[in-house]
């Protein structure tokens, strides 16, 4: 077997092996769904990379830098300064996003859907992320009603 095949078959056992375990934990209920962390269908970036501690911190999305990353609930997450990977360290859940990134409106309606970290606002100090901007618009009509309702669904909505 050639080295490049070698690799492949490892990767491909190795993402098997992990998708297996996963699916087992989530079975035993040794993972609780509510710890689940949106991330992209091929990686396991939180927030697609970018920083959350920057949209406190800065008010805006700034991306990540690899050499300042964590890994926090089965995700890696990416800060673009020491300084937002410690405060992050300190006090996690006060930076992360709420329903683990997914969109927040569509919670509200009893739904997933992913959550853009481009799509997002700040309300009592806690992290909410859209679907889009159309999604965003309808959001920001009734933050405080949609945040109700999806704080009710939230985890079961992902059972």
């Amino acid at each position: 077997m050639n080295p490049v095949t070698m690799i492949r078959s490892l990767f491909s056992l190795t993402a098997l092996k992990t998708a297996l375990l996963t699916f087992v934990l989530l079975m035993s209920g040794q993972v609780n769904a509510s710890d689940e962390i949106y991330t992209g269908f091929f990686n396991d970036l939180a927030l697609s990379g970018y920083d959350t501690v920057a949209y406190f911190s800065e008010g805006k999305p700034v991306k990540g830098k690899a050499k300042y990353s964590y890994q926090y609930k089965a995700a890696e997450w990416r800060f673009s300064s020491q300084q937002n990977l410690d405060k992050f360290k300190a006090m996690p859940e006060t930076y992360a996003p709420q329903y683990g990134g997914h969109c927040a409106w569509a919670l509200a309606r009893n739904a997933t859907a992913s959550g853009d970290p481009l799509y997002w606002s700040l309300e009592q100090g806690k992290l909410y992320l859209n679907y889009d901007a159309d999604i965003k618009a309808k959001w920001e009509k009734d933050r405080a009603g949609f945040i109700k309702k999806a704080d009710q669904n939230w985890p079961d909505v992902l059972n």
